[in-house]
């Protein structure tokens, strides 16, 4: 989206229209408010210092969370953000306080996560001059965010917030940017109110349906003898988890999930047959080249999930349902594109499917299940091996949980594992970093995704690198006394790199060897209680004293050294290349 968007006034909300003089700091925290704005995650600084100030009259309606790190802050966000439906908001300083947003920023962009931050910026005539702590962060974050926009004049505030909610959240979502310098935050204005932002000129957050598309799509369905369903994310951001299963059940059609698809439809329903991708289910990868139709539903076709492009389904007509038009034909040629809201397009769908079983063809995936069963996941969820592996705790960990609780994963083999063997009976309740892949996100996520969540139970899942990437926000946990599970699998490896140098470099482990500190101990110094084991013995008890806590607790779980994460498609490869072992 490039920056000159007009603002058209016809299509607005207003609030409270008596005129009254506030500051710009005032008006910024108005704003939130009226966008039901509930938490924000922040850190203070000289060049925002005015809006904190502000904020210390908005305690009883805003709540703030001091994070340890701006980058906590927008992962916390987008924690917040993925589980309750709402957008994250973020408050940082300039200068290096925004430039830390950077990585966070990235992440929401890719996996299409809404987050508003709001930065402090020097004196509008200091611009330019290199004062202390400016930086250009417009053009420094313009590649990362959906929309961007630096505000000099306090009477820009509220429209210019307006739109920065509307276009965060509307569409496909994504993180929105407001950079305000501190004379707009001091400037007192003449204040009529807060207008909400329902339409801005020459922005489409929605495409135009088009029903001959539908139907066609409906003809190839209906045709097929081996279709196939691959969905993503945008069933949950559309809040179509009911019209999806609608959808696969009246058509009989089996559906695979990407990892940030993975809890939109409950993992042990019958039409459910797995994880696609590098790491994921046997089946669901093979049969993706061998099925006659592929339906994609709000899923943008990740080099993760396709491997080589070039031997990609090509036997297979392709129906790729998405809100946004720019992944039409980015990746995978597409037979017919349906655009739009799945919300609104799969029920149009739905209506003009056939109702159909294709047993032998759903049968043909519990096949290949079986095999991996056999191969791959008895040895990992219940192994002979003295030493403990991923898979064993995530399977115990499903049998206290019940497939309830919010699972917050790093990133790393915890995460495919975890991924991959995870129940979950309810959507939004897998949160992890997909597109960009951040080491750093689960721990800061977790806290935002308990305070999105609060009466559910929350589980952050990390491995030991990741871990010490944000290791201070333990400290946010300690000052909130937030009831956050920390779950850390300890392989004394950065495993994932460690895994592709033995399969790929001749096991030359080059700088992949990682010592850490006595997490238990660190913990302690926060105030949050822990334990460490190593013995299978102890982990059915250790995990349920995690669970049964009154407030957060850490629990290390010393895994095997040189354990691998298989299925795996090896880079460069078709899917159809799959290897169990």
């Amino acid at each position: 989206m490039t920056h000159p968007i007009t603002f058209d006034k016809k299509n607005i909300t207003p609030t409270d229209t008596t005129p009254k003089t506030i500051s710009g700091s005032q008006a910024v925290l108005e704003a939130m408010i009226a966008e039901n704005v509930d938490t924000i995650f922040g850190y203070p600084g000289g060049a925002i210092m005015p809006i904190y100030d502000a904020l210390y009259d908005y305690n009883d309606r805003l709540k703030h969370v001091l994070v340890r790190h701006e980058q906590g802050a927008t992962h916390a966000a987008q924690g917040y953000a993925r589980v309750s439906g709402k957008t994250g908001v973020v408050f940082a300083t300039s200068g290096p306080g925004a430039t830390n947003l950077i990585t966070g920023l990235a992440d929401a962009m890719i996996d299409s996560t809404p987050m508003v931050c709001i930065t402090g910026q020097v004196f509008a005539h200091l611009l330019g001059t290199d004062a202390f702590q400016e930086t250009d962060v417009i053009n420094i974050t313009t590649p990362v965010t959906k929309w961007n926009y630096q505000v000099t004049d306090a009477n820009e505030i509220p429209s210019v917030l307006a739109k920065a909610f509307y276009i965060a959240n509307s569409g496909r979502p994504g993180p929105v940017l407001i950079d305000i310098t501190k004379n707009a935050q001091v400037q007192q204005f003449n204040y009529t109110g807060y207008q909400s932002c329902t339409h801005i000129r020459s922005y489409r957050p929605k495409p135009i349906i088009r029903k001959e598309y539908i139907q066609e799509a409906a003809d190839l369905i209906n045709a097929a003898e081996r279709p196939f369903v691959i969905f993503g994310q945008g069933v949950i951001l559309g809040k179509a988890e009911q019209e999806f299963k609608d959808f696969i059940e009246k058509g009989g059609l089996p559906a695979a999930w990407t990892i940030l698809g993975l809890s939109a439809l409950a993992t042990d329903h019958e039409l459910n047959v797995g994880m696609l991708g590098m790491h994921g289910n046997y089946g669901p990868n093979v049969l993706t080249n061998q099925c006659d139709v592929l339906i994609a539903v709000g899923m943008r076709f990740d080099d993760r999930v396709t491997g080589r492009l070039d031997k990609y389904a090509k036997q297979a007509k392709v129906v790729h349902l998405d809100i946004d038009p720019a992944e039409i034909d980015k990746n995978v040629k597409t037979t017919v594109a349906v655009w739009g809201d799945c919300k609104e397009t799969l029920p149009l769908l739905t209506a003009a499917l056939q109702e159909k079983q294709h047993s032998a063809w759903l049968n043909l995936f519990k096949e290949h299940q079986q095999e991996e069963e056999e191969i791959v996941i008895h040895n990992e969820l219940h192994p002979t091996t003295e030493e403990l592996s991923m898979g064993e705790v995530i399977n115990v960990l499903n049998e206290l949980t019940y497939g309830d609780a919010i699972i917050v994963t790093d990133v790393g083999q915890h995460q495919m594992v975890t991924c991959r063997y995870a129940k979950f009976k309810q959507s939004k309740s897998n949160v992890t970093s997909g597109g960009l892949g951040t080491m750093g996100f689960a721990l800061p996520a977790a806290i935002g995704a308990k305070f999105g969540a609060p009466n559910r139970t929350v589980i952050s899942v990390i491995g030991d690198g990741g871990f010490q990437m944000t290791i201070q926000e333990l400290g946010t946990i300690m000052q909130t006394k937030l009831n956050v599970k920390i779950l850390i699998l300890n392989n004394r490896f950065l495993g994932m790199v460690r895994q592709w140098q033995e399969l790929f470099n001749e096991k030359r482990y080059s700088f992949v060897d990682i010592e850490s500190p006595d997490f238990v101990m660190v913990a302690k110094g926060y105030g949050i209680s822990g334990k460490s084991i190593e013995q299978r013995s102890e982990l059915r008890d250790a995990l349920a004293e995690m669970l049964n806590h009154d407030g957060p607790y850490l629990l290390e779980v010393f895994t095997g050294k040189e354990n691998n994460v298989f299925p795996m498609v090896p880079q460069g490869c078709s899917v159809s290349e799959i290897r169990l072992k």
